[in-house]
């Protein structure tokens, strides 16, 4: 009998040895495991690539839409307050633009635009101008000689010096002095006596050859 509970007593404490050895066993295993945890968490891992900040991106494209969008606004406050010399240049900035712009059209059109030339005046028209002057306005008169030349050569023509302007002229011959004078009384003379000596002289109207017996009695 006393072998026998001997045995069973020997039986039990092998299987409580054995229970315990698997306990210790686990809780060995447990242990690495948590320290193996804690190593790799206290490990620096590789940090993730960054992604690109693409809200200052956008920040930017809106900031250049806006300013598209307000620059017309600043043009317009712009021109507001422009002085008005200077609206007064843009304006002529704009004209000449413009007239560019038609030239250019009309050149394409094939479109011969014709400037006009003003007409320069005759000698006789200067010469009758220069005669009036004296008449009217003697202030504003100056002496010239071409003028007081083609006067004294034509002055027995008709059709280019009218009667009206021929007494204007005879008030100015009063005051021709020196060479001018003489060489006035010679040619009248002259004229005179070609008219009266030939037969085969020039036809000389009877307005023109009063015109001379004038201009002798005033000279003489």
């Amino acid at each position: 009998m006393c072998v026998l509970l001997a045995a069973r007593d020997f039986q039990t404490n092998t299987r409580r040895i054995h229970s315990l050895f698997h306990k210790m066993t686990k809780e060995k295993k447990s242990k690495l495991a948590t320290r193996k945890v804690k190593l790799s968490t206290d490990d620096p891992q590789p940090a993730a690539p960054e992604k690109p900040d693409t809200t200052r991106q956008k920040r930017k494209k809106r900031t250049r839409s806006q300013d598209t969008e307000e620059k017309p606004m600043d043009e317009y406050e712009a021109e507001e307050e422009l002085s008005p010399e200077a609206k007064r240049t843009m304006e002529r900035k704009l004209k000449k633009e413009r007239k560019k712009e038609e030239k250019k059209m009309l050149r394409e059109a094939s479109v011969e635009v014709k400037v006009e030339t003003p007409q320069k005046p005759s000698a006789c028209q200067l010469a009758l101008e220069y005669l009036t002057t004296w008449s009217k306005n003697r202030k504003e008169w100056k002496f010239q000689k071409t003028r007081q030349k083609w006067l004294l050569q034509h002055m027995y023509d008709c059709d280019q010096i009218s009667d009206k302007h021929f007494t204007m002229l005879l008030g100015y011959l009063e005051g021709l002095q020196g060479n001018a004078r003489e060489l006035t009384v010679q040619k009248t003379e002259a004229l005179m006596k070609e008219s009266e000596s030939t037969d085969d002289a020039p036809d000389i109207s009877v307005d023109k050859m009063e015109r001379m017996k004038q201009v002798l009695q005033l000279l003489f």
